[in-house]
Formats: C-alpha cells, sequence, structure tokens
C-alpha cells in the first residue's frame, strides 16, 4: 500500500476487540508524540462505529491530556452516553500502555430541515487551488531542493496542501504579518464513499495547519523551529456534508496567544463558498532553549 490516501482509510479502520472497544494502530515515525489529528479521527470513527450510520456526527470537543507513543496501539473504549429521538451522545476515552491520553465527546444528529438558514460570507476572495504550487514546490523553489526528512513527510502526506500566501521564510519578511493563514486542502486520492470516512479524515486534516495561525507573526512556518508547541483541546461543529477528496478551503485565524497558550479559529469551506466545517483550538507553546 503507497498511497498516502489509502494508508489514511486504513488507519481510520479500527480493528473492535469487544462491543464497545476498538484498537488502532499509530504508526512507527520520527515524531516526538503521535499526531494529535490522527487520535482524534481514530476516536471519532470508535464513536460512529457504535451508532446506527444514520446520524451524522454534528460536533466534537475533546482534550488532549498526554502524547502518544509511535508505534504503540491505542485503545478507544466508547461509552454510549444517550441514544434519543434526534440526538446520539458518546464519549470516547483512548488509552495507551494504560494510560488515558485523550478524551472526545462527539454528538449526532438525525437530519431535519430547519426552520431558517444563514451563513456570512467567506472573508475574503481567495484563489483557486490549481493556480498555487503544492507545498514540494514551493519548498524546493526556496531551498533548491527538499532536505531529505521534509521530502518524506510531504511523500507520506495524505493531503495536498497549498497556502493561499506565498511561505515567509526570514524574520524580517514576519515583521508585521497578521496573524492569520489560509490553505486549500485535500486527499491525494480517492478515500471511498462511507460519510464517517470522510469526516474522520478531516478531523484528522484539521489539526494539522490550524495552529500555523498562532505562529505566523512569531516565526517562519517552515524555517527552524524556535517554540515546542502541542494542542490542548480541539473542538468542530460539522454544518454540512462534504467529501475530503475533494477541494476544501481552510480559512484560519489567532485572535490571541498569551500565557503560554495559542487560541486558533478555522472555517473550511466548499468551492462555492458554503460553510462546511467550523474549528477551534488552542496549543500550548513553550520557547526551546539551547
Amino acid at each position: 500500500m503507497t498511497n498516502p490516501a489509502e494508508r489514511l482509510v486504513d488507519l481510520l479502520d479500527l480493528e473492535r476487540i469487544e462491543v464497545d472497544i476498538f484498537r488502532g494502530r499509530s504508526p512507527e515515525e520520527s515524531l516526538q508524540r503521535v499526531f494529535g489529528g490522527q487520535v482524534a479521527g481514530q476516536a471519532l470513527v470508535a464513536a460512529g462505529r457504535t451508532t446506527d450510520g444514520e446520524r451524522p456526527v454534528h460536533s466534537l470537543h475533546a482534550y488532549f491530556l498526554r502524547p502518544g507513543r509511535p508505534g504503540v496501539p491505542i485503545v478507544y473504549q466508547v461509552e454510549r452516553v444517550r441514544d434519543g429521538r434526534s440526538f446520539t451522545t458518546r464519549r470516547v476515552t483512548a488509552v495507551q500502555q494504560g494510560r488515558t491520553i485523550f478524551n472526545l465527546t462527539a454528538s449526532f444528529h438525525r437530519p431535519e430541515e430547519g426552520s431558517f438558514e444563514h451563513q456570512l460570507p467567506p472573508r475574503l476572495e481567495f484563489p483557486d487551488p490549481e493556480s498555487l504550487p503544492t507545498l514540494s514546490d514551493e519548498v524546493q523553489a526556496h531551498l533548491g531542493a527538499l532536505p531529505e526528512p521534509l521530502e518524506r513527510m510531504v511523500r507520506r502526506q495524505p493531503f495536498d496542501i497549498r497556502y493561499v500566501d506565498r511561505l515567509r521564510w526570514t524574520r524580517e519578511e514576519i515583521e508585521g504579518a497578521d496573524a492569520r493563514s489560509a490553505v486549500w486542502m485535500r486527499a491525494v486520492g480517492p478515500l471511498g464513499d462511507d460519510p464517517l470516512v470522510h469526516t474522520c479524515a478531516l478531523t484528522y486534516a484539521s489539526d494539522m495547519t490550524l495552529l500555523d495561525a498562532v505562529r505566523i507573526p512569531i516565526e517562519p512556518l517552515w524555517g527552524p523551529r524556535g517554540f515546542d508547541m502541542a494542542s490542548l483541546d480541539h473542538a468542530m461543529w460539522f454544518h454540512h456534508p462534504f467529501r475530503a477528496d475533494e477541494w476544501f478551503l481552510y480559512d484560519q485565524e489567532s485572535p490571541i496567544a498569551t500565557g503560554g497558550r495559542g487560541l486558533a479559529r478555522g472555517r473550511i469551506y466548499n468551492r462555492e463558498g458554503q460553510l462546511l466545517v467550523s474549528v477551534v483550538q488552542e496549543g500550548l507553546f513553550h520557547k526551546l532553549t539551547g
């Protein structure tokens, strides 16, 4: 299996080891901790596998409690909190080597017609993704060639990421920059037709670039990192159906960073400007020494 999109689908295909207990793989990678989007996506799969499949998830709220270890399986324990006429609620605890590393509460809602609708338009007109360079092309244009670790990371990336604004490489370029970032994203290959897979794949993707908005006024995104950062919590609200293997725009901003924490908000749109998902996350930032 060489296609990164296929690997993502396989990563989200949990093993059921009891009625409400699932086991997920955690790839052995050269990372300090398991990627948070992986844990959130797998936990949402576990929650969804215990519902009737007819109610899509409309929101999730999660906390990252401890860093997960790459290469060690993660067990997801699901609590069936509520099965109502319109709403289903699940609580998921992720355990690795006997320690809770993550918990998530997800709510599923039976589709119904609303009595009214409204949506604020996107804040700006954004260029089409086809007009923007790929991440690897932009890095190569600046560095001449991709460093081997970065090349390996880009090659294994399950999502094509295209930054709307040119990447800044020096501290002079970031001077006066707003705490905003926007990217077009889509899975690098087809993800099948299961709506839950697309929802969980986008949950995975939502953690990939959101904290960029916090870092933009502080340091170049792809230069040497001056801060160790970790996701603290993550919340999502799903407004409309979507496919994660079709282009979506992730517009991100950070309204505040203080006390060693940075808050980031994201809005995910389709190409027609319809708001699909709203995201909020807080991250911890510690200045690296030495």
